[in-house]
């Protein structure tokens, strides 16, 4: 299984994968300060929930060692607070975003010397911890799969919630890398994930680097292939995750979603607790974030549609919980969600 360093730390600066270039060619971008960090962000150089997390947690203990250098600040909190809310605000949907920043932010108090060490031993652990989670997340997911006989398992899955959107496994695709395991053979249909095709850049790119059998479709196939019955699960991630399972995840989840119950196909969401949010009550409160109409006009830089066109571009849709069979955690698999076995995950 390859291991892509997304995001990490590299002599004093926060190293991170620029798949916008992917899957053209893999370039490294070094950023150092907290405003480098959260533009990376902002741009999509990183992307996927937990791996905002952990970029975000990076981005902080740069900017520490960054004033470390200029005389170590009286008040490490005050210093430290437009980082923190230029960070916070680099992407709202992503709610691993200001969980991490949230970890972080007690450590401010600390002992002023050792303030910036003790951020990156944290954001370290936050990386760490990441992995591991999601390793377990994909053993308990493949856990609740069963092959159709005769024939490898088909699932498909939505954009990129893989290594490239993690600390190195994956949510959904961490599922998936478990159920290849687990079964010996397994069959994947990325959808292309429109309009920044993160499921044609990356899904496949990343699962054809792990030599996992994959085709690739456009998102309005998703439905046809399921009425086929070429499909046997579907698996997705999440950006956030409201009180009663409602989830957040890239646009056009929704309407998956709402196919896979047509024709009776398991909807699974893996994601880590991170991204679940016990002070969202319902995906209603969810905030969404509108991106630049140029994703959808360009592609490449290359205008595909009428100047002057109106551009409606949300960045995510949110699936009510009722439409997910399963939601799968590193601590555990709540089917269907609910608000009680949701709270469970956290005693």
């Amino acid at each position: 299984m390859n291991v892509f360093d997304v995001a990490v730390w590299d002599k004093g600066r926060v190293r991170m994968l620029d798949q916008r270039k992917l899957p053209d060619r893999e370039a490294y971008l070094k950023l150092a300060s907290a405003k480098e960090v959260a533009e990376a962000i902002r741009k999509m150089v990183v992307r996927g929930a937990p791996a905002i997390g952990v970029a975000a947690a990076f981005g902080v203990a740069v900017e520490a060692f960054r004033l470390a250098r200029r005389g170590t600040p009286e008040s490490w909190a005050k210093a430290m607070a437009p980082a923190m809310e230029r960070l916070r605000d680099a992407r709202p949907t992503a709610v691993n975003l200001a969980w991490a920043l949230d970890r972080l932010a007690p450590l401010l108090a600390g002992e002023p010397k050792r303030v910036p060490e003790r951020l990156l031993e944290e954001a370290e652990k936050i990386r760490e911890e990441d992995i591991a989670s999601c390793r377990e997340m994909g053993r308990l997911g493949a856990g609740i799969l069963s092959p159709p006989s005769g024939r490898p398992l088909a699932i498909m899955t939505h954009c990129n919630a893989g290594a490239l959107a993690t600390a190195g496994y994956g949510t959904a695709l961490g599922v998936i890398r478990a159920a290849n395991e687990l079964f010996g053979d397994v069959r994947v249909f990325a959808t292309e994930t429109r309009p920044y095709l993160q499921g044609a850049r990356l899904t496949a790119w990343e699962l054809m680097k792990d030599g996992i059998d994959v085709t690739l479709m456009t998102d309005g196939m998703a439905g046809h292939a399921m009425q086929e019955g070429r499909i046997d699960v579907v698996v997705v991630g999440a950006d956030r995750v409201a009180a009663n399972g409602d989830a957040a995840n890239k646009i056009g989840t929704y309407g998956h979603a709402v196919v896979a119950r047509r024709h009776g196909i398991p909807f699974l969401v893996a994601c880590p607790l991170s991204t679940i949010d016990l002070a969202t009550p319902t995906g209603k409160e969810i905030p969404i974030e509108q991106r630049n109409p140029a994703e959808v006009t360009h592609f490449r830089g290359v205008r595909t549609a009428p100047e002057g066109v109106g551009v409606f571009n949300p960045a995510f849709d949110v699936t009510p919980a009722e439409l997910v069979t399963a939601l799968v955690t590193e601590k555990g698999v709540v089917r269907p969600p609910s608000v009680e076995g949701i709270r469970a995950l956290f005693a």
